[in-house]
């Protein structure tokens, strides 16, 4: 079995998210959640042996960026141009 990445919300021996062997990705928290150091830590697991947990450093969760715009156009005026997006 090849080596990955578990993460554990503190305190819990159940892992919540598995990885490949150099990241994982944490899900569910809603924007602006602030999560302290130590609230959530990760081990390297391999078949049934595991490395001892480490705590995540504290992070704060960002707010998903915007959808690109669509349907661009630019009308040509006198002194530059009108660009209008959907």
């Amino acid at each position: 079995m090849a080596k990955v990445l578990n993460v554990y919300k503190k305190g819990n021996e159940a892992a919540i998210a598995t990885g490949d062997a150099t990241s994982v990705v944490i899900t569910g928290l809603a924007v602006g959640t602030i999560v302290a150091t130590g609230d959530y830590q990760v081990a390297y697991v391999d078949g049934s042996q595991a490395s001892d947990k480490v705590d995540v450093p504290g992070f704060t969760v960002l707010a998903a960026k915007p959808a690109n715009p669509q349907d661009v156009k630019a009308a040509a005026t006198t002194d530059g141009a009108s660009v209008t997006a959907s």
